[in-house]
């Protein structure tokens, strides 16, 4: 920064001959006749050619046209800066001295960046139609005006063409200054947005004192490389010699991908190409700064030939130039409409200092942050389309053709916006909907790629120095069907191993590899450590049977899985024979205790219901309690006598049958099969059992299976006992935890399948608590994870996958025999549900019954209130509410005896008779209770 600071006082050496004294007009409250602005660019560049004759065009057509300016002129004065920052700052002060408000230009992004400070001191827009550098910031620079898009935007549409054709690295090539720099670091942080990146950055020095030679030592150093997208950013001179050099090289073949960013479809626009270029760049994808079709456009463009007489074509460049003109013109008119006045001031802090430089002949434009601020808030279509500023200073709708070179010309596959990224129609089509950059919207027409293909290249190959991939493998010493390396030698073999080879020889390409061992040879090494050597770099894979847990995927990335795993428990287990009591194991203890308590309160609540109105339900203390028993466990054989009378009644006990028939079911079934299937028997049930009964657990040395059952199961690490092979599996177990062993092996169900082939004293006890696989790992964002994927899906779908597991994991007539322990009896959990409708339909019929009760209570108080005596109220309250409760009701008496006896003749002296004596009388009936 501080050399671009000092850059207005070392130009201003070549200022002596300025003229001393203030610059001011003397305007009065009329328009001007004139305003003054410049412009400052390149001539004799693509971009400079025709912005010449834009910009020219512009102000003609705006002097034109009374309605613009009403009447005032504007007058352009233009100077060329020669791609230099130097010449670029000399154009902005000698403007000064010509009362110019504005400045169009400059087209260079190092010019643009010098300018800026002479621009920001004296207070005069700069309206850039070519500066592109992402890092010419508003904030430090306020009175730069960039009326075109910032690669800042270009930058991300090829990052959004990287990730939508699925490529993950890619080279950037880029002209070694702010232009080229900036754009690079603007592409790459779009890449990392997306997982993607920038494998190597290749810049070449800017000026002419690059040759042919020097770029063909850059090429020769990338043609190497694994990756093959190639970013072109440079300017056109080098971008061509770029492109003849890579096709010299054979890098423009099958296999490449070149994406160049909007040099070239400058060029491509303005000018005619000779074959000999058109051939170098065959299958290039260009980028070109989007400007919508319009009426005015069209106009523009016939007008075009004859205005240049067809010695330049017209680039979007161009025509962001001859829109700046329009936008300041604009903003002048709102300028003077406003009551502002062309006015100019001594800056005091400008100042000779008693030399020769005189600084003081420059001038402060006092209007100049109110043209600014109209600029900034200008809201007009032009030839680019709509022409509006962002808070931060950039255009409104920023969008990108991209083009195919092809031929003698190009075609274009597609758009890009900063509204709907890529898609086959026109951005502005899109800017009345949400805003959607999904997957499922992201298109492009199809490609011709360079080598004349119309299929994706893959986008990277293996490097060609003869450096083989180092593939780590761990040298296991128990299981070795899996993976075992050839004692004395470097060779590997085992199931993982065959999976491997068989993926690589179904790959569409070569792979160079050689299997490196990792780990001693004396135990199991530890594949945590394996998968960091992976992401650490130091292996550029690991082939083994490695689970994919989650820590692990984090660091790298696993291909498909090749073989289902999961944690399991592996414990002794001993026969059960049937016994005398064996009638007794089909249903835990605890819902032996609940069914029978149900037994009982069911009876209780029928008998609730029933014995105020059915005779089988009455009589003695002694005879009622026998009943309830009888009653409740006739039930269980659907034998019970007694019939019911109350609706409540019948409703408890068919829900109550049902409830029995289930149960009854179950234990005969439960019970055929303890009785007639051989019983396996372990005191473990699972890895929660193993975590109460805290007894020494074994665990495979080197799995991931340890620090599961520490961190997640919670289990103490003086619990844990690693163990190398099956041989120790066995002996371990055999002991026992008393006599120093283990009560279970934890471990991965592929070694647990293997192990249980050939020894059946053991068994898996309950369901696998953790559900994984088995993958190659290999760093993060490796296109080889991918393809190696595919493969190991077409391994499965034809067969050959399971022919290879067969061929090293095949099992044994032992364990065909082998079957999980389970818990053969039925608990309390499976029958919950049916205990819980039951429990409900016994509280609400008993709810309706009571309620039914203090009903008649109620009327019977009211009707013969008892006596308020002193002491006895409340206890013949008590006496009176129980004998309710107990009496036989006589209206269901009647009912009853209609149904069972023959109909007698009404007897009207009988019934007066029943009718006087139907008042209750309080009776005892501490016998009940």
């Amino acid at each position: 920064m501080s050399a671009v600071c000092v850059w207005p006082l070392l130009l201003l050496l070549f200022f002596g001959v300025l003229s001393n004294g203030v610059i001011s007009e003397n305007v009065n409250s009329s328009r001007p006749a004139i305003v003054n602005i410049g412009a400052v660019f390149t001539f004799d560049s693509t971009i400079g050619k025709s912005s010449y004759f834009a910009i020219r065009q512009a102000v003609d057509d705006v002097n034109s046209n009374f309605s613009v300016l009403h009447g005032t002129k504007l007058h352009v004065e233009m100077r060329n800066s020669n791609c230099s920052g130097f010449h670029g700052i000399i154009g902005a002060v000698q403007f000064m001295e010509a009362s110019t408000v504005a400045v169009i230009g400059p087209q260079s992004s190092e010019v643009a960046n010098a300018m800026s400070i002479v621009a920001n001191e004296l207070q005069v827009p700069l309206l850039s139609f070519g500066a592109t550098d992402p890092t010419l910031s508003s904030l430090q620079f306020p009175f730069l005006v960039r009326t075109t898009q910032s690669d800042l935007y270009q930058m991300t549409a090829v990052a959004n063409i990287v990730e939508h054709y699925n490529w993950k690295q890619v080279i950037a090539i880029y002209i070694d200054d702010d232009y080229g720099r900036n754009g690079v670091a603007a592409l790459n942080d779009a890449l990392a947005a997306r997982r993607r990146k920038i494998s190597y950055k290749a810049g070449i020095p800017p000026g002419p004192g690059v040759s042919r030679g020097d770029v063909m030592d850059i090429l020769v150093k990338l043609a190497v490389m694994d990756s093959r997208i190639i970013v072109l950013h440079v300017y056109p001179a080098l971008g061509f010699t770029v492109l003849s050099v890579a096709q010299h090289l054979g890098m423009m073949t099958d296999g490449y991908v070149w994406i160049a960013t909007d040099w070239l479809s400058s060029v491509l626009d303005s000018s005619q190409l000779s074959s000999e270029k058109m051939d170098s760049m065959q299958g290039v994808l260009v980028l070109r700064q989007h400007t919508p079709d319009s009426d005015r456009k069209r106009t523009f463009i016939s007008r075009w030939n004859n205005l240049t007489e067809r010695s330049v074509g017209l680039n979007s460049y161009a025509l962001h130039a001859y829109d700046s003109v329009w936008l300041v013109a604009h903003a002048i008119n709102s300028f003077l409409n406003q009551g502002g006045i062309i006015s100019f001031s001594t800056n005091s802090k400008l100042s000779s200092g008693g030399g020769n430089l005189h600084l003081e002949a420059l001038s402060t434009f006092d209007g100049g942050k109110h043209l600014l601020r109209n600029i900034l808030q200008s809201d007009l279509n032009g030839l680019t389309g709509r022409i509006k500023f962002n808070t931060d200073g950039s255009l409104f709708h920023t969008a990108y053709d991209v083009i195919n070179v092809i031929g003698t010309g190009f075609r274009q596959i597609g758009y890009w916006s900063n509204y709907s990224g890529l898609s086959t129609l026109p951005p502005e089509t899109f800017y009345s909907n949400p805003v959607n950059f999904s997957n499922g919207t992201q298109k492009l027409h199809s490609v011709v790629w360079p080598g004349n293909t119309v299929t994706k290249p893959r986008g990277w190959v293996f490097p060609n120095y003869g450096k083989l991939l180092r593939i780590g493998v761990p040298d296991r010493v128990g299981y070795r069907e899996f993976v075992s390396k050839s004692r004395g030698t470097n060779t590997f073999k085992g199931f993982c191993i065959d999976v491997f080879t068989a993926a690589v020889d179904l790959l569409p390409y070569a792979v160079p590899y050689e299997f490196i061992s990792y780990g001693d040879g004396k135990e199991n090494p530890s594949y945590t450590g394996l998968v960091n050597e992976v992401a650490s770099g130091f292996f550029d894979g690991a082939v083994g049977d490695i689970a994919i847990v989650t820590n692990r995927t984090k660091i790298v990335d696993y291909t498909q899985p090749f073989a289902a795993s999961g944690l399991v428990v592996v414990a002794p287990f001993k026969k059960l024979n049937t016994g005398a009591w064996a009638f007794l194991r089909p249903f835990s203890p605890l819902l032996w205790g609940v069914t029978a308590a149900f037994f009982l309160v069911v009876g209780v609540v029928v008998w609730t219901l029933e014995h105020r109105i059915n005779d089988e339900f009455r009589g003695t203390p002694k005879t009622q309690l026998i009943t309830i028993l009888w009653f409740s466990l006739s039930t269980l054989f659907f034998s019970h006598r007694e019939n019911t009378v109350s609706s409540l009644g019948r409703l408890v006990l068919i829900i109550w049958l049902f409830v029995v028939l289930i149960i009854n079911s179950s234990y005969t079934a439960s019970l055929t099969s303890i009785l007639t299937v051989q019983q396996l028997y372990s005191p473990i049930d699972g890895i929660e059992t193993l975590k109460k009964l805290e007894e020494p657990i074994g665990y495979q040395v080197g799995s991931f299976a340890y620090h599961y059952l520490v961190e997640e199961i919670g289990i103490r690490e003086s619990l844990l006992k690693p163990l190398g092979t099956p041989e120790q599996y066995a002996a371990q177990l055999e002991l026992g935890p008393k006599n120093g062993g283990v009560a279970a092996v934890v471990d991965e169900r592929p070694y647990v399948d293997l192990f249980l082939s050939t020894r059946c004293k053991f068994r898996v006890i309950g369901q696998e608590f953790t559900k994984a696989g088995w993958g190659f790992a290999f760093p993060r964002d490796s296109p080889l994870a991918v393809d190696l994927s595919t493969a190991i899906l077409t391994l499965s779908e034809s067969g050959d996958l399971q022919r290879i597991y067969d061929k090293w994991l095949s099992r044994s007539t032992c364990s065909l025999e082998t079957a999980e322990i389970d818990s053969d009896r039925l608990h309390l959990q499976s029958f919950w549900g049916l205990f819980l409708i039951c429990g409900i339909a016994c509280f609400i019929a008993l709810l309706i019954y009571f309620l039914q009760i203090m009903r008649k209570f109620h009327h019977s108080t009211t009707a013969d209130p008892v006596s308020d005596g002193q002491g006895s109220s409340h206890s013949k309250r008590i006496q009176k509410l129980l004998s309710i409760i107990d009496k036989k009701d006589p209206i269901k008496r009647q009912s009853k005896r209609r149904k069972t006896e023959t109909p007698v003749p009404e007897d009207n002296n009988a019934s007066s008779e029943l009718q006087s004596n139907s008042e209750p009388e309080i009776q005892r009936v501490d016998h009940i209770f």
